[in-house]
């Protein structure tokens, strides 16, 4: 069975089935883990008052059962397939006729490309298993930002760690150049967030951003790191651009950054050493 299974063909087929369940897993992350902060936190704030909040449904990753947001009408388990129910319910709630968002299908189909191609990229193995762990964190963290301009401690530092512990027996770098990515990884930023504090009073962006890229340093060694910072900065400035030009974003409304640094992550971890090696080769 495993000699079948480590098949290049067989291996990115379950890999691409298995991604596409853990997109649909990472939408019900996206939307609850929020909430479900925003609930601690509101309980957090009622103990420190004295007070106690009534008592209400409490969200959990498992509970309480999906359902249409619309007509609150319980989602059944044939219509949770992955891409398929969005086809045969045409985008709409069986129920109420409701449009279900098309972001929905999206990232399921993102975290089934993408566990595919790091099936396809690092073959059968340890490197293609955490890949696929990598990219799953770092699209739910995205959308989680792009939602909330927040980037979970839920998810930044188990990545930390987790890259860290994968690391150990230098399945991406070795531990060393692990331990000095993720150091390196959270210092930057956050020099950078008090040289713009001190310089002009304002925020720059969240510490949840120093953890993302001390996760990323982690998985991927520091010799990445400056193509992540460079690549994501580009980017963001560009999109910021656009946006102020054709959105009429308005200057003082924050962007999250959380989203390019995870791109730019992911770019890193498929491509950042041919790339790295290609930039210094032309010099």
């Amino acid at each position: 069975m495993i000699e079948i299974i480590s098949q290049p063909i067989p291996f990115v087929v379950i890999a691409l089935c298995l991604g596409l369940c853990i997109g649909s897993f990472l939408n019900v992350v996206i939307h609850r883990l929020p909430k479900m902060l925003e609930q601690e936190w509101h309980a957090q704030a009622a103990e420190l008052r004295g007070e106690t909040l009534p008592a209400g449904e409490a969200i959990t990753l498992s509970k309480p059962r999906s359902r249409c947001p619309h007509c609150g009408t319980p989602i059944a388990a044939w219509q949770n397939v992955p891409l398929l129910s969005y086809a045969l319910l045409g985008g709409r709630c069986a129920h109420c006729k409701a449009r279900i968002p098309v972001r929905y299908p999206i990232v399921e189909l993102l975290g089934g490309l993408t566990a595919a191609y790091a099936a396809w990229h690092f073959g059968f193995g340890w490197p293609a298993a955490g890949a696929m762990v990598f990219c799953w964190a770092l699209l739910a963290l995205t959308f989680i930002d792009l939602d909330t301009q927040l980037l979970p401690d839920n998810i930044t530092l188990p990545l930390l760690w987790l890259g860290l512990l994968f690391n150990l027996n230098g399945h991406f770098v070795s531990l060393p150049e692990a331990v000095i990515g993720a150091v390196s990884g959270y210092l930057v930023l956050w020099s950078v967030y008090w040289l713009f504090k001190l310089t002009t009073g304002k925020e720059g962006m969240g510490y949840g951003d120093f953890k993302l890229l001390a996760a990323i340093g982690a998985w991927l060694g520091w010799t990445q790191l400056p193509f992540v910072i460079l690549a994501s900065s580009a980017i963001g400035a560009i999109v910021g651009i656009l946006l102020i030009v054709f959105a009429r974003h308005g200057r003082n409304v924050p962007i999250p950054f959380g989203p390019y640094l995870a791109g730019a992550g992911l770019v890193a971890l498929f491509w950042g050493k041919p790339l790295t090696q290609a930039y210094l080769g032309s010099f």
